[in-house]
């Protein structure tokens, strides 16, 4: 698969393709079936598959600080999209002057004169362009006047309701793991590498595998059983806190996973966490005996878990 980062960088041998564009976040079932309605297309075509998105996500640009946390990075998000036949990503860098240029000039730079686009699927409330005056039915009049094709993608459904995004990040703030599972159409994973932290775990007999997640906000917090891949034997199981670690006066949120049975060295491995059951919300101990009591408490509570057939 090919990322492309900013029109710039297309080339000529980059025009003609079928394409949707979204922020793919999580790249859940709606999203996979939309992918496997592109992906039948390009074949029927002899096409690749672009997928164009943002980077930054356009709300993370509108409202600042309080945007949704995302379900995945870019880097997880293009992982993700490697399993669904996608040949090419096109990555927008999203700014404010980006969001100002107007809907014609979008569809001309972009879709015609970049892209070469031959069919697209779009959601029907896909809005762009400044003030966000472009809309679908703009989409498909751009369409027929310059020869390609614009339909609106298929509403996924599960349990009958629209597999969405921010669905997912519903139950995982829940710490409902089996529903995001099914909306996902698999586990939930953070990716990152092992770095090296302050040691305080080894100190109370729980080393653990620091995990900087390079995100400003996370959909999902607290203490969770875990398995752990990446390195040699994997999967590991273990036990994971995810949050500032409040007991020791950390601020920055830290994804540290204790590994069970394990005292290899894998700093500096780039490795994915799958959260499998949540056993508790993060909380703060008046001391760190208190602190080392529940944490034996949760390993415990995880490896039973683990145990079962």
């Amino acid at each position: 698969m090919q990322i492309i980062r900013n029109l710039q960088n297309l080339k000529p041998c980059h025009h003609g393709c079928v394409a949707t564009i979204g922020n793919f976040d999580g790249v859940h079932l709606g999203h996979q079936a939309v992918l496997g309605q592109l992906a039948e297309k390009a074949d029927e075509l002899n096409l690749p598959l672009t997928v164009v998105t943002f980077e930054p996500q356009p709300q993370e640009v509108f409202r600042p600080g309080q945007a949704p946390p995302r379900l995945t990075r870019f880097r997880e998000k293009v992982q993700v999209l490697r399993r669904y036949a996608v040949e090419r990503v096109l990555v927008l860098h999203f700014n404010t002057r980006f969001s100002k240029q107007s809907p014609d000039e979008f569809i001309q730079r972009l879709l015609v004169d970049g892209l070469g686009v031959k069919y697209l699927v779009i959601g029907d409330d896909f809005r762009f362009g400044k003030d966000r005056a472009g809309d679908f039915a703009m989409l498909q009049a751009a369409g027929r006047q310059q020869g390609f094709e614009v339909v609106n993608m298929h509403t996924f459904a599960l349990d009958g309701e629209r597999v969405s995004s921010t669905r997912v990040r519903t139950a995982l703030d829940k710490g409902d793991l089996n529903a995001a599972e099914k909306l996902l159409g698999r586990r939930y994973r953070m990716s990152g590498r092992v770095a090296h932290g302050d040691k305080k775990g080894r100190t109370i007999g729980f080393p653990t595998a620091n995990i900087h997640l390079h995100r400003i906000t996370t959909p999902l917090r607290g203490v969770f059983a875990v398995e752990l891949f990446g390195v040699t034997g994997e999967p590991l199981s273990g036990v994971a806190n995810l949050g500032t670690r409040p007991t020791v006066g950390g601020v920055r949120t830290l994804l540290e996973v204790h590994l069970f049975d394990f005292d290899g060295d894998i700093y500096g491995h780039h490795v994915h966490v799958d959260f499998l059951l949540k056993l508790r919300d993060e909380q703060r101990f008046g001391s760190l005996d208190a602190l080392t009591a529940q944490i034996t408490r949760d390993a415990g509570q995880a490896r039973a878990f683990f145990a079962r057939p």
